[in-house]
């Protein structure tokens, strides 16, 4: 008889990634009890008290400010996200960003909706004042792109496609963003000389410590004279004091971001979206999708592909039982998992281990059927956080 798992979701999921748990196999809802994983967008989650049944939350999006992952670390629970989803959305909005800002749209529009009388007199007043939103070309423009992940690089070549020469600065930067970052992009040594240099600046860095007001005084005050700096990031990783202090200087000419902030309301100089990145129904279903496939495949198989707060782990089956362990980075662990397996009389077909940071994963095939007793040995060794016995069921 197949297990029958449990999926919660505390927002309104698409429904072509609901679609991917099986009818069979799968229970899916809002109010569904002792859940096996939890699916979430936006909903804040820290505060909740999380049962112990949940062996998985994923976040149909890339941030996971809303989830409690360091208290999901302490219980061995992965938390996945969908980097990479939803950036198609991000980077359409970053372009139509740039245009808004390079052609004074908003005041323009707001000029417009001010006009009164007949057509001669609307006439009138357009010629007259046109002149005021005179904008420039993005060509020969110069953007510089602050993360140079999935979107920073979309964001990138899209730029180049447009005519613009495009500085990045990424130390942080992946192999596998490497290899996808456009040849014509320029490294910039330095925030500074990304800031000194670009007439556009884009942020697409994810909220750390480090990122914290990435943008601060000091940083607007050697930003290029004019420049527009957008950031579709978060907001946290602009100081909105220094973004005044800049829009009054005239040092920035325009700030558009995704965030509402009080101190920035109804400035003329802030064109200010409500979140709206990620806001289409193509990346809202790619979100879905890419988060529920991986739930999906962690509670069937044990495999750990974009989990924030795990290393990724995913080995092909080549047995039918399979334990999958996860515990605090320590010495020895692998060791004393083997040893509780050997003394029981099973083989080990296969095994993998990983790292990151303090969490490390371990996958086990061993060649039969694991007794209750071994899995309680494993749980009871000191730095386990959690075993998971995962056989493939008869049908």
């Amino acid at each position: 008889m197949n297990t029958i798992y449990r999926i919660q979701t505390l927002n309104q999921i698409s429904s072509v990634g609901l679609k991917r748990f099986a009818a069979g196999s799968y229970v899916v809802g809002g109010n569904v009890d002792a859940p096996d994983a939890i699916l979430v967008r936006s909903h804040d989650m820290r505060a909740m008290e999380i049962p112990r049944s949940v062996k998985a939350i994923g976040r149909a999006g890339v941030g996971v400010n809303n989830i409690p992952v360091q208290s999901m670390s302490s219980r061995g629970v992965p938390v996945f996200n969908a980097p990479g989803a939803n950036a198609n959305a991000v980077k359409e909005l970053v372009i139509a960003g740039m245009l808004i800002a390079a052609r004074n749209l908003l005041p323009a529009l707001k000029f417009v909706h001010g006009l009164k009388g007949e057509n001669a007199d609307l006439n009138g007043a357009v010629e007259g004042g046109k002149k005021q939103f005179a904008g420039v070309e993005l060509p020969r423009q110069t953007l510089g792109v602050i993360g140079l992940g999935k979107i920073g690089s979309l964001v990138a070549d899209a730029a180049i496609k447009l005519g613009m020469d495009v500085l990045g600065y990424d130390p942080e930067i992946t192999v596998e963003a490497a290899w996808s970052l456009p040849s014509r992009v320029k490294k910039a040594q330095s925030i500074e000389d990304l800031l000194k240099a670009a007439d556009f600046v884009t942020l697409h860095v994810p909220l750390l410590e480090v990122t914290r007001k990435l943008i601060n005084s000091h940083r607007v005050k050697i930003m290029k004279n004019g420049a527009i700096l957008l950031n579709f990031a978060r907001e946290e990783v602009v100081d909105n004091r220094a973004v005044l202090e800049g829009l009054e200087s005239r040092r920035i000419r325009y700030y558009v971001c995704d965030f509402p902030a009080r101190e920035l309301m109804g400035h003329p100089e802030v064109v200010a979206l409500p979140h709206l990145g990620a806001s289409t129904r193509e990346a809202e279903e790619n979100c879905a999708v890419m988060v529920a496939d991986q739930v999906r495949d962690f509670l069937e198989n044990g495999n750990i592909l974009n989990a924030v707060n795990f290393p990724d782990v995913t080995m092909m089956r080549e047995s039918p039982f399979r334990v999958g362990i996860a515990n605090a980075n320590v010495p020895n662990m692998l060791g004393q998992i083997s040893t509780a397996m050997a003394n029981a009389g099973l083989n080990i077909h296969n095994m993998i281990n990983k790292s990151k940071g303090e969490m490390a994963y371990t996958l086990v095939d061993v060649d039969s059927p694991v007794p209750a007793g071994v899995i309680d040995n494993i749980i009871g060794i000191k730095g386990v956080l959690a075993v998971r016995y995962l056989p493939v069921e008869q049908q």
